[in-house]
């Protein structure tokens, strides 16, 4: 929509924060209107199993958490069968590898252990639900240095990273010369464990998120790694996207060298398809202002009566930023950013996902939230 054709990358013209919508259809439209009905009845006997579910697990967590194994074993079930209420009969899940140039269906050898790095692009809640699923990991919430300043009392400047495309050309006129300047990046000072539910109802959120803010737990990602008795998840995007793109990360890793040493790191991406007039999108880019954010997208999706598409890639282990045979300027190059772990991330899961590097971060995010709701008032 143009009233928000300001919160285009300016790079690339992606509008990297609106719900998409499918394109319209006549027929698509009757169709969806007749099926209404079943749809509703659907969807609430499908939320009504996830929130049976929801309990359960909880009570299960509490009951088995001296028992880590059977805790992992009763979690993992519950969660899988929650994906497949919400329509993810199956979650196809390809292991990549740049040098061959295909794919391949084996994951044998992406097994993450206590204290690795999983890093992710991050889209919906869904991604959350599939790794506690395989991995049982430990989710982590960044903490910015300070908020985003109001879009009113502060004009926004060029940043130093730019990937993606510098001219000013693009191949939607106007776009891009309608576009804000992306905002200055604030850096991020330590993180802060948080469990599975937490993160869900923050998701689509941005920094700093209401369910830590004050926390005096706030540590570094390494001490977190250290102590940690399982693998880190770690979205360095912040915050959500529409899935159109990726979305500037923060720079998370300013003391690791390359190739990483003493744990393993583990590169992904998820990839969602476009919504259509009878399969909603799965990507949750606006939080709901309710608290109980997300359950009505939780809803739409169980209402729907087509199978969702969602596909995990993984990046073979041999082609890591944590392998011995890791060649840095291959992939990040000779001018990289101190922060060359961050970049070479960025690097791999775009080239992973295919996706176009964004010079928006979630700094940007917090302003178009800003006004999104102003203009939803």
């Amino acid at each position: 929509m143009e009233k928000y054709s300001a919160y285009r990358d300016p790079g690339t013209g992606i509008q990297p924060f609106l719900t998409p919508i499918p394109s319209p259809s006549s027929h698509s439209a009757v169709l969806s209107a007749a099926l209404l009905p079943i749809r509703y009845v659907v969807g609430l006997l499908r939320l009504a199993l996830i929130i049976l579910l929801a309990i359960v697990y909880l009570l299960g967590v509490t009951v088995f958490a001296v028992i880590p194994p059977l805790k992992r074993a009763v979690s993992s079930a519950i969660i899988r069968t929650v994906l497949f209420c919400l329509g993810f009969l199956w979650i196809p899940t390809e292991m990549v590898s740049k040098k061959r140039g295909r794919s391949q269906k084996s994951t044998d050898n992406w097994n993450p252990g206590a204290g690795d790095l999983i890093i992710s692009n991050w889209a919906s809640w869904v991604e959350l639900l599939w790794l506690a699923y395989r991995f049982d990991p430990v989710f982590v919430i960044p903490i910015p240095e300070s908020p985003v300043q109001q879009a009113s009392s502060v004009t926004s400047s060029p940043i130093s990273n730019t990937p993606g495309r510098r001219s000013g050309r693009s191949s939607m006129p106007g776009i891009v010369s309608a576009s804000r300047t992306p905002s200055s990046q604030i850096q991020i000072i330590g993180f802060t464990p948080v469990s599975l539910f937490t993160l869900l109802k923050e998701t689509g959120r941005v920094p700093p998120y209401t369910s830590v803010i004050g926390a005096k737990t706030t540590r570094t990602l390494d001490e977190i790694r250290k102590t940690s008795g399982r693998p880190v998840v770690v979205f360095p995007e912040c915050t959500t996207s529409n899935g159109r793109g990726l979305l500037r990360f923060a720079e998370l890793f300013k003391q690791t060298s390359l190739p990483v040493k003493g744990y393993d790191v583990f590169i992904m991406c998820v990839r969602y398809d476009p919504p259509t007039g009878h399969s909603p999108t799965v990507t949750y880019s606006i939080p709901s202002s309710s608290s109980f954010n997300p359950l009505s997208h939780v809803f739409t999706l169980a209402s729907s009566l087509t199978i969702p598409a969602l596909t995990i890639r993984l990046l073979t282990q041999s082609e890591s930023p944590s392998s011995p045979t890791f060649l840095v300027n291959e992939i990040v190059g000779v001018s990289a950013r101190d922060d060359s772990l961050t970049e070479a991330s960025a690097i791999l899961i775009s080239q992973l996902g295919k996706f176009k590097r964004l010079t928006m971060g979630w700094e940007d995010k917090v302003r178009f939230l800003e006004f999104y709701g102003s203009k939803s008032t």
